[in-house]
């Protein structure tokens, strides 16, 4: 059977080195995130969230997220970002500058999951981070802004899409030329997801939008499918469908890198991502973990088609 001629481009960043790894309950050994990193990165993925540079003690998973940085050999069109919570955390960065060209900024659209997630309210991170935006664009680093749980909050429920557009507009205005838009904890429906991204593009004219889905009901491919009706054409997600949200409990992973990157494939778009050294990837994370991983494509394989 023939693919559907399209030939769009649909932009993937990788977030499984850092997304997927904080959450595991043990600590991944440096050589293998080392390993696993290099893999991705030959995959033909152009962009690779490799790491955060939070306090070790908060979370002693990405400890080592400076180490990782500085070895791991990264191929030339690979734009590498790291996840930044503070100042403090950008003065970190800042020490490896040469070995990351985004960083990633977040907070939460509710003000329970921003109190419980970094103990601050919604506006004390705003502030924060429009001065760390500010910093990282005065040295030449491109900024994404991540709004947690846009979709709707564990917490207290639904999330006023104008309080979601009032972050982004801020993140925008001091100088984030990407915006995130996530479903921490997979509450997203596809009309809902559809609606609001679309309304999103009509808000935020000139700001690369890119959607962040979590599968914690299964609903994360259907997301996308509605998000793709909605005009984004940027997405994020984690190879094994690692990772998910510290807070709250049940919150599973993102959805699978593979399984998306074998779906859009099968649609006709284009992410010039090798799938079959991407699924090689995530069974290798497997391995890693000793322990079965949730994605599709994993088990079942690219699909082959036959003329």
């Amino acid at each position: 059977m023939p693919k559907p001629p399209n030939g769009e481009t649909v932009q993937i960043r990788e977030v499984g080195p850092r997304d997927g790894f904080q959450n595991e309950p043990e600590v991944i050994a440096t050589d293998d995130k080392v390993r696993l990193v290099e893999m991705l990165a030959r995959t033909g993925i152009r962009r690779l969230e490799v790491t955060s540079f939070v306090r070790p003690d908060v979370i002693p998973q990405v400890a080592d997220g400076a180490e990782v940085l500085r070895r791991a050999e990264i191929p030339d069109g690979v734009s590498v970002s790291v996840l930044i919570p503070n100042e403090r955390g950008l003065d970190n960065a800042l020490a490896l500058r040469d070995r990351f060209q985004e960083v990633n900024v977040f907070l939460s659209a509710s003000e329970t999951h921003n109190r419980k997630n970094v103990n601050r309210s919604i506006e004390e991170s705003l502030s924060g981070l429009e001065r760390v935006v500010g910093r990282a664009v005065g040295e030449g680093i491109r900024c994404e802004g991540v709004i947690s749980v846009s979709f709707g909050c564990p917490y207290e429920g639904f999330v006023p899409p104008d309080r979601v557009f009032g972050i982004a507009d801020r993140l925008a205005a001091a100088g984030c030329s990407e915006i995130a838009f996530g479903d921490t904890t997979g509450m997203a429906n596809p009309v809902q997801a559809r609606q609001l991204l679309a309304a999103a593009r009509e808000r935020l004219p000139g700001v690369e939008l890119t959607a962040h889905f979590h599968n914690t009901r299964g609903q994360g491919l259907a997301n996308v499918l509605a998000a793709l009706e909605g005009g984004i054409r940027s997405f994020e997600s984690s190879f094994g469908e690692l990772g998910g949200c510290p807070v709250p409990r049940g919150a599973t992973g993102n959805i699978a890198t593979e399984d998306l990157v074998s779906m859009l494939h099968e649609m006709g778009y284009s992410t010039g991502i090798d799938l079959e050294a991407l699924v090689e990837c995530a069974r290798e994370v497997q391995r890693v973990l000793g322990r079965s991983l949730s994605g599709h494509v994993i088990v079942a394989g690219p699909v082959d088609w036959h003329d």
